[in-house]
Protein backbone atom coordinates (compact mmCIF):
# COMPACT_ATOMS: atom_id res chain seq x y z
CA UNK A 1 0.00 0.00 0.00
CA UNK A 2 1.31 3.43 -0.92
CA UNK A 3 1.52 6.42 1.39
CA UNK A 4 -1.64 8.53 1.55
CA UNK A 5 -1.51 12.30 1.15
CA UNK A 6 -4.32 14.68 2.04
CA UNK A 7 -4.56 18.44 1.54
CA UNK A 8 -6.96 19.60 4.24
CA UNK A 9 -8.50 23.08 4.07
CA UNK A 10 -8.63 24.37 7.63
CA UNK A 11 -11.42 26.38 9.24
CA UNK A 12 -11.17 28.79 12.15
CA UNK A 13 -7.36 29.05 12.21
CA UNK A 14 -4.61 31.30 10.88
CA UNK A 15 -3.26 28.45 8.76
CA UNK A 16 -5.25 27.91 5.58
CA UNK A 17 -4.17 24.41 4.59
CA UNK A 18 -2.51 21.35 6.12
CA UNK A 19 -0.94 18.68 3.94
CA UNK A 20 -0.35 15.35 5.68
CA UNK A 21 1.22 12.11 4.54
CA UNK A 22 0.63 8.77 6.28
CA UNK A 23 2.25 5.44 5.54
CA UNK A 24 0.41 2.10 5.44
CA UNK A 25 0.67 1.79 9.25
CA UNK A 26 -0.84 5.27 9.82
CA UNK A 27 2.53 6.71 10.84
CA UNK A 28 2.87 10.42 10.05
CA UNK A 29 5.57 10.79 7.39
CA UNK A 30 5.16 14.50 6.61
CA UNK A 31 3.13 17.55 7.65
CA UNK A 32 3.13 20.91 5.88
CA UNK A 33 1.18 23.89 7.21
CA UNK A 34 0.34 26.78 4.86
CA UNK A 35 0.02 30.03 6.79
CA UNK A 36 -0.14 30.37 10.55
CA UNK A 37 2.60 30.88 13.14
CA UNK A 38 5.63 29.47 11.36
CA UNK A 39 7.77 28.68 14.41
CA UNK A 40 4.99 26.99 16.36
CA UNK A 41 3.89 24.97 13.36
CA UNK A 42 7.45 23.84 12.62
CA UNK A 43 7.59 22.65 16.23
CA UNK A 44 4.34 20.70 15.90
CA UNK A 45 5.62 19.13 12.67
CA UNK A 46 8.89 18.14 14.30
CA UNK A 47 7.05 16.48 17.18
CA UNK A 48 4.46 14.52 15.19
CA UNK A 49 6.50 13.18 12.25
CA UNK A 50 7.20 9.55 13.07
CA UNK A 51 4.23 9.21 15.44
CA UNK A 52 1.16 7.06 14.80
CA UNK A 53 -1.73 9.26 13.70
CA UNK A 54 -3.94 7.83 16.45
CA UNK A 55 -1.44 8.99 19.10
CA UNK A 56 -1.25 12.48 17.61
CA UNK A 57 -5.04 12.70 17.70
CA UNK A 58 -5.12 11.45 21.29
CA UNK A 59 -2.78 14.26 22.39
CA UNK A 60 -3.93 17.19 20.23
CA UNK A 61 -7.66 16.74 19.63
CA UNK A 62 -9.76 19.53 21.09
CA UNK A 63 -6.96 22.03 21.75
CA UNK A 64 -8.26 25.57 21.42
CA UNK A 65 -6.45 28.75 20.40
CA UNK A 66 -7.52 31.61 22.60
CA UNK A 67 -11.22 32.33 22.13
CA UNK A 68 -11.49 30.11 19.03
CA UNK A 69 -13.23 26.74 19.12
CA UNK A 70 -10.27 25.10 17.35
CA UNK A 71 -6.53 25.48 16.74
CA UNK A 72 -3.90 24.40 14.25
CA UNK A 73 -3.16 21.25 16.32
CA UNK A 74 -6.90 20.46 16.45
CA UNK A 75 -7.22 21.01 12.68
CA UNK A 76 -4.22 18.69 12.18
CA UNK A 77 -6.30 16.01 13.90
CA UNK A 78 -9.09 16.55 11.36
CA UNK A 79 -6.57 16.24 8.52
CA UNK A 80 -5.19 13.00 9.99
CA UNK A 81 -8.68 11.56 10.43
CA UNK A 82 -9.43 12.36 6.78
CA UNK A 83 -6.19 10.69 5.67
CA UNK A 84 -6.88 7.56 7.74
CA UNK A 85 -10.35 7.28 6.18
CA UNK A 86 -8.89 6.98 2.67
Amino acid sequence: MENRRVAYKTTGTCSQLIEVELDADNVVRDVVFVGGCNGNLQGIRSLVVGMKAEDVIKHLDGIRCGYKNTSCPDQLCRALQQAMAQ
